[in-house]
């Protein structure tokens, strides 16, 4: 594919006069090809296949989320090299590569320099083991390349990632031959051999220096959520910048590069190599380590072809076809049947408390649709309180993440609200943003366990993390710390709170869970509930949740005014007992119902049905107010 790629479009003849449009041409044939009908399949992906296994240079994908966006850098679009032998000069394309070819021609007219940007990404952040193996067994088949032979046996990430900060730097073999890289404002040059015909894999080198936690000098992967495996990437990306935006979550096509030169930091670097560009100096150690890691633990990936990603759930169609539209309506006709199948196993699940099952079912399929100012409309925050101790929440949580495809439980502990960092800060040494366990990919499922705080004192650190909790809640936005200043970026998480009491975190519901079942064993309980489904049932639970997310929904003037005129009545006996906010609660609730049956309008039993089940919940709250006594 690289070869092809190669002869058909980036020869120098392809960027002559006589063929301009050389550019759109190369896009618009991989474009094309991936239109084609199950044609994403063919691709291998990073996410699915080890590295050792996939040829350098050839045609991967990468399902990801945009962790950071480094500075814009220069690379050589087009250079000319001098043959040894002959002495004749040969124009080279320098786009989808990392380094040039030997022998360069420094002093050539004919060199173009070009501008592109690199992100750094990572595997989406919480990302379910189910829809990981669902889109592994999906997943193009590759067979190991014995088209080179590595010069040691390929380690997991995980003892990459382990040995790192252990093992000492081996000794590499010095590269031969003359060549250079353009990347970053800096222009640095980097000797190399033929890494483009072979492919060599070194060890990843250990950190030199001691540094804050905080700090990149140590060569992390930079996940946001703690224990997370599998490959980040530095992506290399040509067009359309402004498309793009931190945090996104993105299907990337790409060109494979894992040039062993690649591997090289910046101390080990030819001293007398700055004489080539004295301003390579100015890349400070931890900057390099952050920006230029290895590409056995780092991979770069040259992007031809970006999709945004609606959900990561594999069981649905990605991208807006035909297909997905015969998919959606085929399904809709028995989303009533699934919704209360699903209704009612979590039922079960929350020890017979149907009130809180359909609460919870709406929070699930919760999503904020738009924003109104400041405002996200769409959020549903719910807190489940009254929730047993001891491992019920787990189990909970457990539960829930075998119905959506992205999801994370934070466990508020005094220990660790105090110590983890939930925001991402900016690291001015090694200038990246270190990340935080709330950079998540929208409609990630947050499980915030409030049972597991205990008495003492938050310091400073844990006031912070509970203020961004809130804000996350409130306003569906996080404020990266930039030391000098904070900078708000939206986001579209879906937040639930389980609790003892009433939970010190605002929420858009709260319901007092009142279980109807005391099972004797309740971890047993709960996995038997959970065996006794099929993998099929379960299947559709995940599809109906993620669907019901995805539809359109409206309200037609006539359903307006009535909902007006009720409110209206609601509140002429006595003003205080419904309030604005009950109101937009209460048309939330609405939203989420008439979405959970398949319906794109709003009825009048629609909303009928929203006010009693907010008038049950409200009056369940009130009587647990009195027993308790103390809560507000």
């Amino acid at each position: 594919m690289r070869m092809w790629f190669v002869c058909r479009f980036c020869c120098p003849a392809a960027q002559s006069n006589s063929n301009p449009e050389w550019e759109a041409k190369v896009l618009e044939y991989f474009k094309g090809q991936l239109r084609e009908k199950e044609s994403h399949s063919w691709v291998p992906s990073l996410n699915d296949v080890p590295l050792h296994y996939l040829k350098p240079n050839s045609l991967v994908k990468f399902r990801c989320l945009v962790q950071d966006m480094f500075d814009p850098e220069f690379y050589m679009g087009v250079y000319e090299t001098v043959d040894p032998s002959t002495k004749a000069n040969v124009l080279r394309c320098g786009k989808y590569k990392d380094v040039t070819e030997c022998g360069v021609d420094l002093n050539s007219r004919n060199t173009v320099t070009a501008e592109r940007q690199t992100f750094y990404c990572v595997p989406i952040p919480g990302e379910s083991p189910w829809a990981k193996e669902i889109s592994f067994l999906s997943a193009a088949r590759v067979v190991p390349s014995t088209s080179y032979v590595p010069s040691r046996q390929k380690r997991s990430y995980e003892e990459d990632d382990d040995d790192m900060d252990t093992q000492p730097q081996k000794q590499r073999e010095p590269h031969t031959g003359g060549g250079c890289s353009w990347r970053g404002c800096y222009l640095p040059w980097k000797p190399h051999g033929n890494g483009d015909s072979k492919r060599q894999e070194t060890e990843a080198p250990s950190s030199q220096t001691t540094a804050p936690s905080d700090c990149s000098s140590h060569l992390d992967l930079n996940f946001p959520l703690p224990g997370e495996r599998g490959p980040a990437c530095l992506v290399k990306v040509y067009e359309g910048l402004d498309s793009f935006k931190l945090n996104d979550t993105l299907e990337i096509y790409g060109i494979l590069s894992v040039n062993p030169v690649l591997t090289v930091l910046g101390e080990e670097k030819d001293p007398s190599l700055l004489l080539l560009n004295p301003t390579e100096s100015m890349e400070t150690p931890e900057e390099q380590r952050a920006h230029d890691p290895p590409a056995s633990l780092v991979p770069r990936l040259h992007m031809l072809y970006a999709r945004p990603l609606q959900h990561n759930n594999p069981l649905l169609p990605s991208a807006p076809t035909e297909d997905q539209s015969a998919f959606v309506s085929s399904f809709l006709v028995e989303m009533a049947s699934v919704r209360a199948e699903l209704l009612a196993y979590l039922t079960h699940v929350l020890l017979g408390d149907g009130l809180a099952a359909e609460y919870l079912l709406l929070h699930l399929i919760s999503n904020v649709y738009t924003r109104r100012d400041v405002l996200p409309l769409g959020k549903f925050t719910l807190n489940l309180s009254g929730c047993p101790l001891n491992s019920y929440t787990e189990r909970l949580y457990q539960i829930v993440q075998q119905l959506v495809p992205c999801s994370y439980r934070l466990s508020m502990s005094l220990h660790t609200m105090n110590s983890m960092r939930l925001v991402p800060k900016k690291d001015y040494v090694a200038n990246r943003l270190v990340s935080g366990a709330l950079q998540l990919a929208r409609n990630t499922s947050l499980f915030l366990d409030e049972t597991q705080l205990e008495q003492g004192q938050l310091d400073s650190s844990g006031v912070r993390n509970i203020t961004a909790l809130g804000n996350l809640i409130s306003w569906q936005k996080v404020d990266y710390d930039f030391s000098y200043h904070q900078m708000e970026f939206p986001c579209n998480i879906n937040v639930l709170v389980t609790s003892e009491g009433r939970s010190l975190l605002p929420s858009d519901c709260q319901v007092p869970l009142q279980p109807q079942v005391t099972p004797p064993n309740m971890e047993e309980y709960l996995t038997t509930i959970h065996m006794a489904q099929f993998t099929s049932q379960i299947n559709k639970f995940r599809v109906y949740l993620s669907l019901a997310r995805t539809l359109d929904y409206s309200i037609s003037d006539e359903v307006t005014k009535a909902v007006e005129d009720d409110f209206v009545d609601m509140r002429k006996d006595d003003p205080q007992s419904v309030t604005a906010e009950d109101l937009h609660r209460m048309l939330v609730v609405a939203r989420l119902l008439s979405l959970s049956l398949g319906q794109t309008t709003l009825s009048r039993d629609g909303w009928m049905r929203a006010k009693h089940i907010d008038m049950l919940r409200r009056s369940r709250t009130e009587q647990q107010k009195s027993l308790n006594g103390n809560e507000p």
